[in-house]
Order: C-alpha cells, then structure tokens, then sequence
C-alpha cells in the first residue's frame, strides 16, 4: 500500500507519496521518476517520503513552503523522530539513490553524497501534519506499470519535440537556400545584353535621309 498526500501550499498543490512499510519501500526505490525527490530522517528509522516536483521545478529550486511540508510529514513518520526536537532530515533527487544485494529491505545509500541536503525541524508542527493528514489517501499502484506509462509518454513527447525541431531545421535551410539563391541572382537583369534592335539603331526616322546634301 502507498499513501498519497498533497500540499496545498503551492498551485497547482504538491503530490507527496510514502511507502506503508520497508516492502513497499522497495518498490518505491525501484520504480521512482527522474523528477521524484527522496525524503528520510536522518541517522534514524522513519518512512520513505517522496515529493514529485512540478513540471519546471527541480530539486534544488523546491519552494520552501512544500519543503517544510516534506520535512514535517518525514519527522512524523518516524516513531523515534516524531517524539523529539531538532530532526535532521535529509533529501536527494531520486536518480541518486544506489541500491545493491547486499542491503537490507528498505535500505539505501547514495552515488553522490554531494547531491544530498538537509533540513532542521526544530519540533513538530502540528498544523502543518493535521493539514496533509487530511488530504491523505491510500492505494495499491502497480508501480511497474505506472512508470512504463509515465516513460512512454515522455518518450512520445520527445519523438514529437525531435520531430517538431527537424521540420524547424528544415525550413530554416530552404529559407537560407532561398536567400542565397536571391543574392546570387540579384544583379542578373542588370547585366542582361540590351535589345538588339535598339542597341542597332536600326528602326531610325524616315527624316533621316542619306541624300540630305
């Protein structure tokens, strides 16, 4: 089961989601998306929060509003962390989390540890857990398939981006072609052998007689 929340501290609102228990954080971990950023107490045990950020955003430029809201819901869902002050709790795109056989369930470690940050939570805020708690519902995804489709459809808008470009390239060569075929030609007619007959004078005025003696 994953529980799903949503911050309504932001528009459009935040999509927050956290595994049940140390299986379905195993799924989480597998099946997470590029744009999907990890959340977890630090040095203790808690749940695995996971925060998707809007289209535009990263991980770095997370408003501070929905960070808060992330560390709070991370802080209140850990048994040990819930119960004191000043948590450390830590984050880290999903993309940087390193899993291998020889971890527990449910445990990770990074590829890059320069990629990880941390937040203080002084105490809990209730306010703020109240809040989430209420938007709060409950499913089992197939994570699996959710993340083919999510990839899928990224892909298609890239087939279609790469296309839409080509066409652009393709337009700006003929229009280059073009302008260059026009400055190439451009003083064509200047140079154009004039009239023969006129150049000739032949066609004179009758007035214009030989016996003008």
């Amino acid at each position: 089961m994953v529980y799903y929340f949503t911050s309504n501290v932001v528009e459009p609102g935040a999509f927050l989601y956290v595994g049940k228990d140390k299986v379905e954080n195993e799924d989480l971990i597998k099946y997470g998306l590029e744009e999907d950023v990890w959340f977890h107490a630090d040095k203790l045990s808690s749940a695995h929060v996971y925060l998707r950020v809007n289209e535009g955003e990263t991980w770095e430029t997370i408003p501070q509003d929905v960070l808060i809201d992330c560390a709070q819901l991370t802080k209140a869902n850990s048994i040990e962390g819930n119960k004191k002050d000043n948590v450390t709790i830590i984050y880290t795109p999903w993309s940087n989390l390193k899993k291998d056989g020889s971890m527990a369930t449910g445990q990770v470690s990074f590829k890059d540890n320069k990629k990880v940050k941390r937040i203080l939570v002084a105490q809990r805020e209730n306010s703020i857990v109240n809040r989430l708690n209420k938007t709060r519902t409950e499913s089992f995804p197939d994570l699996a398939m959710e993340k083919e489709s999510k990839l899928k459809a990224i892909r298609k808008k890239d087939q279609a981006a790469k296309l839409d470009r080509k066409k652009e390239e393709a337009r700006i060569a003929q229009e280059r072609k073009e302008k260059k075929w026009q400055k190439d030609h451009a003083y064509d007619e200047m140079f154009q052998e004039a009239d023969p007959d006129e150049a000739n004078n032949q066609y004179q005025d009758g007035n214009d007689s030989d016996d003008f003696m």
